[in-house]
């Protein structure tokens, strides 16, 4: 194989693998994302975190919660995958030590509900 030919093999691997590879949307069966609103609400997420669809307070302290579905990362550490975001969302310690986040006192249907919720919020 040629020098120029296999330039060109590396360059269109390397194209490929910088290609837009937007995830379908996230959904997770059985949720209900308008109760995860109401478990946000009642939790006080939004003491820390602005949060779409809770009118006050409008946290600081954690990220903005705006186009939360978009991003490609949790705390900049984990796949944007629902499995890792209901653990976060429990225990964020245990998963990122040096969060500020505390571990949260929700039964696995609310964290699944809040999931689904945050899966909602598009830029």
């Amino acid at each position: 194989m040629s020098g120029v030919r296999r330039g060109a093999i590396a360059l269109a691997t390397t194209l490929c693998a910088c290609a837009d590879k937007s995830d379908p949307p996230r959904t997770i069966m059985g949720a209900d994302a308008n109760h995860g609103l109401e478990v946000i609400e009642r939790m006080g997420c939004a003491a820390c975190h602005d949060t779409p669809g809770v009118a006050w307070p409008k946290g600081l302290a954690g990220p903005s919660l705006h186009g939360f579905a978009d991003s490609p990362m949790i705390a900049g550490q984990f796949p944007n995958r629902p499995e890792s975001l209901i653990a976060f969302l429990k225990d964020a310690p245990s998963m990122a030590p040096a969060t500020a986040m505390p571990a949260m006192p929700l039964t696995d249907s609310e964290a699944r509900d809040v999931a689904a919720y945050l899966y909602t919020l598009h830029d």
